[in-house]
């Protein structure tokens, strides 16, 4: 459910920290991409793949048709946002926005997710689970690996190539307040790591009772329904607020940066914007 989510509806959400091309290539990919990764992890029988890719396909329709062109109008709000001046409410009231066109992709997804997952059985579920575990083992080795300092290295690297693309080169000074928000941020791997094998738990508890087609088609829905849910909203209270006081933080990363452009760099992230929301245009445009 999250893959599909990911693979339709960030892809387009996210259009503002890739380039162009790369958009309208991975856009169009993205069946192909959610099918990829939804078959390593449950090995689906000859019959299920094409069902699912079917489905996939009708879901991507139906979000090129009816959602594309409400991120455009976002993309086209956020370009008189960036000609001026922001604050850490106004960036987070885009998140909030970004977070509700994935729910309402999630709430088109769950059909395709319920009927798949009453056609799963016992030894695809085992699968899931030993797929599960290999990438956890492999995550969590890698993260013990690197040192605390080469990862903060990383996420610099890694936000100031997301900053250029919007703005175009950074000054010495603007490197180093983004340099200080991240480290002032709470991000925490451990935390975040935590928090997705709950997900994957909670994932083989939930579809345990509905494979096989041991649930009614009412019943599978709502558990899937029930799944979504706590995916997107996590059930922990402490991961709650620590994903909310992390938002409240990448907000005040971002006005503070944003706050601190010259004229020519905002103008810059005006015609970056520009561009991505006419490629989500075309992207709409096109019938399938």
């Amino acid at each position: 459910m999250r893959r599909i989510i990911g693979a339709l509806g960030l892809l387009a959400c996210a259009g503002i920290l890739q380039g162009c091309s790369v958009l309208k290539l991975a856009y169009n990919q993205a069946p192909e991409l959610a099918y990829r990764y939804l078959d390593a992890h449950l090995d689906f029988t000859s019959e299920q793949s094409v069902q699912v890719k079917a489905r996939l396909q009708q879901l991507q329709a139906w979000h090129r048709q009816t959602q594309l062109p409400a991120y455009a109008g976002l993309l086209q709000q956020l370009q008189g946002q960036l000609s001026r001046d922001t604050t850490p409410t106004q960036a987070c009231t885009v998140a909030a926005d970004v977070r509700g066109k994935l729910d309402t992709l999630a709430r088109q997804a769950e059909p395709l997710a319920a009927s798949l997952a009453g056609s799963l059985d016992a030894g695809q579920l085992r699968h899931l689970a030993q797929k599960f575990a290999k990438d956890n083992a492999k995550e969590d080795a890698e993260r013990l690996a690197g040192n605390p300092e080469a990862r903060q290295e990383k996420r610099l690297q890694q936000a100031l190539e997301r900053a250029e693309r919007l703005y175009g080169p950074l000054n010495n000074a603007q490197q180093a307040l983004l340099a200080r928000r991240l480290e002032q941020s709470r991000f925490d791997t451990r935390l975040s790591f935590a928090e997705k094998q709950r997900r994957q738990r909670d994932a083989l508890a939930t579809l345990q009772p509905l494979a096989g087609g041991q649930a009614s088609p009412e019943q599978a829905l709502a558990a899937v329904r029930g799944l979504a849910e706590r995916a997107l909203v996590s059930p922990d209270p402490a991961y709650r607020a620590y994903l909310d006081q992390l938002g409240q933080d990448n907000c005040q990363a971002f006005a503070d940066l944003h706050n601190s452009t010259s004229a020519a760099q905002r103008s810059q992230a005006v015609g970056t914007l520009r561009a991505y929301m006419q490629d989500i245009q075309t992207l709409s445009a096109r019938k399938s």
